[in-house]
């Protein structure tokens, strides 16, 4: 249509021609002008990406060195002076790079959880359980069995999990979303917009220590430990009650004892710590991070203390490097076991209730398996005579 009226008016060929040569140039400048400005950008985003790298929060334990976290704190760059620093492990390089730094924007909070400052010494025990996004299931469990806030022997058992974040992009956006949740539900997360990974877990407990320091000062005592151990709180709190002269005004921090060792070297291992790191080869006496249980007087004891001592990757040598500090030292408990219970022969069932009956604390333990021995163990007709 359009070719046979060209043939039967030139004119409007010739317009046809001119309209086409005209939107042709239009469209050649718009892409002209659109990459110029694509071109600007980059070059602005990329000057602006510099400056993020120079200020970068401490990195992700398990990411590569490029993927920050946002935050306001600052590259040590002398840390790269540090003897044979390129020689070392990306992760230990990311830890000196970051080691001091210590605040970091809350997501979640309970500032009101103790009932305010000057209430909080009505919180008897308060259960700072260390938990990742991921273990919405281990967190459900606890607060069904041995971690549900009640008046037990007239005094109050409160609950806080202490958390960070894992992923990145949607998936830390989901997992923010499912603690927010939780939080509404429960109002027992406490989470802080840093990787939650195992280098980092030091720095959890100094952020725990500091937010304690604000919203619950009066606490008598605490139990520290991670979603997979099993606790017996009833016991907990029988044993707290019948300590003399300590109602949490005093030091106590007693646990799984560990002493004469020292840090592992070996590069391949979880828990290397090169000298750069720590170089003293042998650690103050400590109690396994599993799940430890210390006065509110020894919580702020730690907490000053650390005020003064360099962060080390492993939270436990950690609070005994603090307790050392103050001339402190932690005991040991025979109702703790953070490396699991030891039965002789294979013939005993390692989940028999009467096993742990008398226990405080057993580590490694799986939801179903939770869920399991806190109720068999709160149920009357338990008969444990027969058992040696």
């Amino acid at each position: 249509m359009a070719e046979k009226m060209q043939e039967g008016f030139p004119d409007l060929a010739l317009f046809f021609r001119a309209r086409t040569l005209i939107v042709t140039g239009a469209l050649l400048l718009a892409l002209y002008l659109c990459f110029s400005q694509v071109s600007t950008f980059k070059h602005v985003h990329s000057q602006v990406e510099v400056k993020k790298y120079e200020s970068p929060t401490r990195l992700s334990r398990e990411s590569s060195p490029d993927k920050f976290i946002r935050s306001h704190c600052q590259k040590n760059m002398s840390a790269a002076r540090v003897a044979n620093f390129s020689l070392l492990p990306g992760n230990i390089q990311d830890f000196l790079n970051y080691r001091h730094c210590r605040h970091f924007p809350m997501i979640l909070d309970i500032p009101d959880k103790c009932g305010g400052a000057a209430a909080s010494a009505d919180v008897f025990l308060l259960l700072v359980i260390k938990s990742s996004p991921w273990n919405y299931d281990r967190r459900e469990v606890l607060r069904n069995t041995w971690a549900k806030e009640r008046l037990q022997n007239g005094v109050w058992i409160r609950r806080l999990f202490i958390s960070g974040t894992t992923s990145s992009g949607f998936e830390k956006k989901r997992l923010n979303k499912l603690l927010e949740l939780e939080q509404r539900k429960n109002n027992d997360i406490l989470q802080w917009d840093f990787s939650d990974t195992f280098y980092n877990l030091t720095l959890k407990q100094i952020l725990f220590l500091q937010w304690m320091d604000r919203n619950c000062p009066h606490v008598h005592f605490l139990f520290n430990g991670d979603d997979d151990v099993f606790v017996n709180t009833n016991n907990m709190i029988e044993y707290l009650q019948n300590l003399k002269d300590n109602t949490g005004n005093k030091h106590l921090f007693t646990g799984h004892l560990i002493q004469y060792v020292g840090p592992i070297r070996i590069p391949e291992s979880k828990y290397f710590i090169p000298v750069q790191v720590h170089e003293p080869e042998l650690y103050p006496p400590y109690c396994g991070g599993g799940g430890f249980i210390l006065s509110g007087y020894t919580a702020f004891i730690i907490y000053n203390m650390s005020h003064h001592i360099p962060l080390l990757p492993i939270d436990d040598v950690y609070m005994g490097i603090c307790l050392a500090s103050a001339g402190l030292r932690p005991e040991h408990h025979l109702g703790v076991r953070t490396a699991g219970l030891h039965f002789p022969g294979s013939n005993l069932d390692y989940y028999d209730p009467c096993h742990f009956r008398e226990m405080l604390l057993v580590h490694r333990f799986l939801p179903a398996y939770m869920y399991f021995m806190w109720h068999r163990l709160q149920d009357p007709d338990l008969d444990c005579s027969t058992k040696s």
